[in-house]
């Protein structure tokens, strides 16, 4: 009998394969434009710098970051457990005459040796994984002097769960927008958390494009001076480095 562990890999497996075969998410991109402030600045973190480091990704494929990294010099691995998902980075990669290794690997059971890698970045990959198992390789695979940076989203915000609960097709069963203890729980295995939030009222740009300017503004205000907003943002970039 398969363990609950193997269970779980193979339905994120065959949902993330459809998902890129299909292109099912393709529909809902119009509701994630609010994201993009928070997408650009980890775009912004995880390349500064790169030229000539090497660079781990997690979860790869059209869309993804290790296409920029290549092209900004990055000695660039990207894994996913999707095979699918790779197949089609590596036809990109092909096609616009990048190097890139990609390889379909489990993110909680690396197979590189320690001290790998200058960074590690992911985006939306973290709350699909055991966290324990995952943060504890990416303290493994991780440079001293490293930087571990992600794009995730939170899930704490009671308007953004109901979106959730009634859109369950979009994502796996398995899947678990992170809690603040989450965030606390990366403390165990790095020595710096560093912690960026993005999108609480911004969020309703989703359908009011030309409000998205002034609700970010509105909260970089509130997440500066009202700390107990934070937990409702939706989105967060994350920071991990000295690995402990």
């Amino acid at each position: 009998m398969k363990s609950s562990t193997e269970e779980r890999l193979k339905r994120e497996k065959e949902f993330h394969n459809h998902t890129f075969s299909e292109n099912t998410r393709n529909a809902a991109k119009k509701y994630y434009t609010s994201a993009n402030r928070g997408k650009e600045y980890y775009r912004q973190q995880i390349l500064e710098g790169i030229a000539g480091k090497r660079a781990l990704e997690y979860g790869c494929g059209p869309g993804s970051s290790a296409f920029d990294l290549a092209k900004s010099g990055a000695n660039v691995t990207a894994i996913d457990i999707s095979d699918v998902a790779i197949n089609q980075a590596l036809e990109i990669a092909h096609s616009e005459g990048l190097e890139l290794a990609a390889k379909v690997m489990d993110a909680e059971n690396l197979t590189f040796e320690d001290a790998s890698f200058d960074l590690i970045c992911g985006s939306g990959i973290l709350h699909h994984l055991d966290l324990k198992r995952s943060y504890s390789e990416i303290r493994r695979v991780l440079n001293a002097d490293g930087r571990a940076i992600f794009f995730e989203p939170l899930g704490h915000n009671p308007i953004i769960n109901l979106y959730r609960n009634l859109t369950p097709k979009m994502r796996t069963e398995d899947e678990h927008p992170l809690l603040m203890e989450d965030l606390e729980l990366a403390k165990e295995y790095f020595n710096n958390v560093e912690v960026k939030y993005f999108n609480l009222t911004a969020t309703l740009a989703s359908f009011i494009p030309p409000l998205n300017k002034p609700l970010h503004s509105i909260d970089t205000f509130l997440f500066d001076n009202v700390p107990f907003l934070r937990k409702h943002a939706w989105i967060v970039v994350l920071e991990f480095s000295a690995p402990k």
